[in-house]
């Protein structure tokens, strides 16, 4: 396919390079990371293993997609597309523009990624955009503020190939107080802490932007959320249809100079605790509505219990606002119960819809599971 080359960025031609070289024939096949070592990377730098091993077993047949939503990081797009082409060679880069006002499109083109635009405002509406839009069997989805460590990426990707994976999270760890304020860190313990309770403890860092997925994760994942609170999503996705999930440690680091974040604490966080509230009301209702039972049959209870000593007393009922209002609380009380026991079954019955759903995503071609298997870590 002729590309003309004023359009093909440096990072473009590399991935052409690799290929081509791959099409030469067997014998040169086997000497592609020793090309990509000669040719791409400072003599100083290690090869990566997971990268080669991606390099060296994956079938071409099987895609690899990095996504990056973006909201004004043009200081910062340019490098992690760089660093991503860098250690995943095969993979295709899209960048979805979130109405920027500085120059990250023209700086993600430049680096070679394909860039795109979503109009609807927030994180959630990109990450809904980019699961319906783009077609892969491995997806790595990634903030583009230059914070997480892509030299992650290949072990992730190899981890949820080999194992079969749904999801690999990357749990940042990081010593700089700049990168992971206090009050982030304190409220993602908080947060993942809450979801643990309900819906189990199989992630550290429900907030994490780095992650891996498999086909079958993005393309029966509803994406209903329109900002920050998509990572929530994303984990109670995983958990509540007890999706193969994992978790690895990333090295996480602050910003550089010129870039803001976009997260505001108190207000996303405020967000992210009400999705949380809502993912509990619809997916495990019956605990939900329970709650509201005790809690309005216990303040019936506490407002009658008076009434009912002064009844037993002198055979009078005096406070006839009181009594009406305990009786009211009950019946209310009793509404939720049986609102839970409806709900449950209503929930259980589209918990194994969506669960067939996913099961109707074929995996990993077999072929190429069977090439993991055999590859020595």
């Amino acid at each position: 396919k002729h590309v003309p080359g004023e359009q093909i960025a440096q990072q473009d031609r590399r991935r052409l390079d690799l290929k081509a070289i791959r099409r030469t024939g067997s014998n040169q096949e086997i000497d592609v990371t020793a090309y990509q070592r000669e040719k791409y990377l400072p003599a100083s730098q290690p090869m990566n293993p997971h990268k080669t091993w991606i390099n060296s077993t994956m079938n071409e047949n099987v895609k690899i997609a990095v996504l990056i939503p973006c909201f004004n990081e043009g200081v910062t797009i340019h490098k992690v597309i760089t660093d991503f082409f860098t250690a995943i060679p095969e993979a295709t880069v899209y960048v979805f523009d979130n109405n920027s006002t500085d120059d990250t499109a023209e700086q993600a083109h430049a680096a070679g990624a394909i860039v795109m635009t979503e109009p609807l405002q927030g994180k959630g509406n990109v990450v809904r955009r980019m699961f319906a839009d783009v077609d892969a069997d491995i997806y790595v989805l990634v903030d583009g503020d230059d914070t997480y460590d892509a030299t992650s990426a290949p072990k992730m990707v190899s981890l949820l190939a080999r194992q079969q994976f749904d999801m690999v999270n990357g749990a940042r760890v990081t010593r700089i107080k700049q990168a992971y304020r206090p009050g982030h860190r304190f409220g993602n313990i908080l947060l993942s802490t809450m979801v643990a309770a309900i819906f189990g403890r199989q992630v550290s860092d429900m907030l994490s932007g780095f992650r891996v997925f498999s086909r079958r994760f993005v393309k029966s994942f509803p994406a209903l959320s329109s900002g920050f609170e998509i990572e929530t999503e994303l984990t109670v996705h995983a958990l509540e249809l007890r999706m193969p999930i994992t978790e690895i440690d990333t090295p996480y680091k602050d910003r550089p100079h010129g870039s803001v974040s976009k997260l505001r604490t108190f207000s996303d966080g405020l967000r992210i605790f009400r999705t949380i509230t809502s993912l509990i009301k619809e997916e495990r209702p019956l605990a939900f509505f329970s709650l509201a039972f005790i809690l309005l049959a216990v303040s019936s209870t506490l407002l009658a219990w008076p009434i009912f000593l002064e009844y037993s007393r002198t055979g009078l009922v005096p406070r006839f606002p009181t009594a009406i209002l305990s009786t009211g609380l009950m019946l209310l009380a009793f509404l939720s119960l049986a609102a839970g026991l409806i709900l449950d079954t209503v929930t259980r019955g589209r918990r194994e819809l969506k669960r067939m759903w996913y099961l109707s995503i074929p995996p990993i071609s077999t072929q190429s599971a069977a090439n993991i298997a055999a590859t020595p870590e």
